[in-house]
C-alpha cells in the first residue's frame, strides 16, 4: 500500500495531525489543573474542542466545494497546530477554551478529509486496506502520545507538548503530493440522493460503539480506581487490539465485503462488553483478568466496527457524495465518545458499572440489527 503515489505522504500527514490531538488530549486538562482550574471544569477544554470540530464537520464539504481540497486541508493542518503554542501565553480558562476551539475547526477539517483522500488514491478493490492503513496512523499517537504527554505535564513540562503540538504545520507541504481529486459533479445533472436512512441505520452501530468506547476509556478508571494494574492494563490492551483490528479489518473488508463481517464484529464486542460487565461486578478473584480481558475483546470489535462503518459508509453514497458521508460519519463518532463519556458515568454512578456495560451490550446489538437491515435495503449486502 504505502508503494502507491500519495500514501506516505498521507500516512505522515495523519500521523503528525493526530498526534498534536492526542498529545494535548488528556495533557491539557492536566495543565489547567496545575493552572488553578477547577477540576470540575478542566475537562470542558476536550469537550469545547470535541463540540467545536463536530459543529464544523458537517461544513468541510461545502468548503471543499468553495475553495478545493488542497487549500481545505492546508487550513486543517494550520489551524490544528499553529494555535496550540499559544497555550502557554495565558493560563485562564477562557484563553484555553478559545484555542481549544480553533483547534477543532482543524481537527474537523483533518478527520473529515483524510480517510476520504485515502478512497481516493487507492485503486479500486483495495479501497479497505487504505482505510485500514490510514486507521493505523490515526491509531498509534492513540497508544504513544497521550501517556507521553501526560508524564511529560505531571514533570511540569507541558511546554513540550504545547511545542510538540505545532507539528501539524509541517505536513501542509505535503497536501501537493495527493493525485488531484475527482472533478464536481455538474450540478444541472441528476445526482443521486445522499441514502440517509440507510447511512442512519449503518451509523447507529458506530453511535453505539463510541458510546461504549468514550464510557469505558473515561468512566472505567474512575470505577475501578482501587484495581491498579487491570485499570493500566485494561486501557493499554483496548488500545492496541483496536489499533490493529482498525487496520487489518480493511484487509477482510476488500475480499469479504464490509456488511458481511459487521455482524460477526458486533458480537465480538458484546462478547467484551459481556466480560467486562461481569469483571466490574467484582466476583471473585478474576475480576480485575475478566476486565483486561473483556477490554482487549471489546477493542477488537471497536477498532473493526471504525474501519467497517467508514467503508460502508462510503460505498452507500457512492464515489460523489463520499465527503458528506465522512462529515457525518465522523461527527457520529465524535458526538458518540463525548456523550458516552457523560451518559456511561451517569449511569455508573446512579447505579453501577455492571448495568452500564450490560446496557451498551444490548444497545450493540440493537444497533448491528439496524446496520445490517440498511445494508442490505441498500443491495449493499446479497
Amino acid at each position: 500500500m504505502l508503494r502507491i503515489p500519495g500514501m506516505p505522504a498521507l500516512v505522515a500527514m495523519s500521523l503528525l495531525g493526530f498526534t498534536s490531538f492526542f498529545l494535548t488530549l488528556s495533557a491539557l486538562p492536566l495543565y489547567a489543573v496545575g493552572q488553578g482550574v477547577p477540576e470540575a471544569l478542566a475537562g470542558l477544554v476536550t469537550t469545547v474542542m470535541l463540540v467545536a470540530t463536530v459543529a464544523c464537520q458537517l461544513l468541510v464539504p461545502a468548503a471543499v466545494r468553495r475553495i478545493g481540497q488542497p487549500a481545505t486541508l492546508a487550513v486543517g493542518l494550520l489551524a490544528l497546530g499553529a494555535p496550540t503554542p499559544l497555550l502557554l501565553l495565558r493560563d485562564e480558562l477562557w484563553w484555553l477554551l478559545l484555542v481549544s476551539a480553533v483547534r477543532g475547526l482543524g481537527f474537523a477539517i483533518l478527520t473529515v478529509l483524510t480517510p476520504l483522500v485515502a478512497t481516493q488514491i487507492a485503486p479500486p478493490g483495495s479501497h479497505g486496506r487504505a482505510i485500514g492503513l490510514y486507521g493505523l496512523a490515526v491509531a498509534v499517537p492513540n497508544v504513544a502520545a497521550v501517556p507521553a504527554a501526560v508524564a511529560l505535564t505531571e514533570a511540569g513540562h507541558f511546554a513540550v507538548v504545547a511545542v510538540l503540538g505545532a507539528v501539524p504545520v509541517l505536513a501542509i507541504p505535503l497536501v501537493r503530493r495527493f493525485p488531484p481529486p475527482p472533478p464536481p459533479a455538474d450540478r444541472r445533472a441528476a445526482r443521486p440522493r445522499l441514502p440517509v436512512l440507510s447511512l442512519a441505520g449503518v451509523l447507529a452501530l458506530l453511535l453505539a460503539m463510541t458510546l461504549a468506547g468514550g464510557g469505558i476509556f473515561a468512566i472505567v478508571p474512575v470505577q475501578l480506581a482501587g484495581s491498579g494494574a487491570a485499570v493500566t492494563w485494561a486501557l493499554l490492551l483496548l488500545g492496541i487490539t483496536s489499533a490493529l483490528a482498525r487496520w487489518r479489518a480493511g484487509s477482510l473488508a476488500d475480499r469479504t465485503g464490509s456488511a458481511r463481517l459487521l455482524p460477526t464484529v458486533a458480537a465480538i464486542g458484546v462478547v467484551g462488553l459481556a466480560l467486562l460487565a461481569w469483571g466490574a461486578a467484582g466476583a471473585g478473584g478474576w475480576s480485575g483478568v475478566l476486565v483486561a480481558v473483556g477490554a482487549a475483546v471489546f477493542g477488537i470489535a471497536y477498532g473493526g466496527v471504525q474501519n467497517l462503518t467508514l467503508l460502508l459508509s462510503f460505498e452507500l453514497s457512492g464515489p460523489d457524495r463520499r465527503a458528506p458521508a465522512s462529515a457525518a460519519w465522523n461527527a457520529t463518532y465524535d458526538a458518540g465518545t463525548a456523550v458516552g463519556a457523560l451518559l456511561i458515568g451517569a449511569v455508573a454512578a446512579g447505579s453501577s458499572l455492571t448495568l452500564a456495560m450490560a446496557g451498551c451490550a444490548v444497545l450493540v446489538v440493537g444497533t448491528a440489527v439496524a446496520a445490517v437491515v440498511a445494508a442490505r435495503g441498500h443491495g449493499s449486502v446479497p
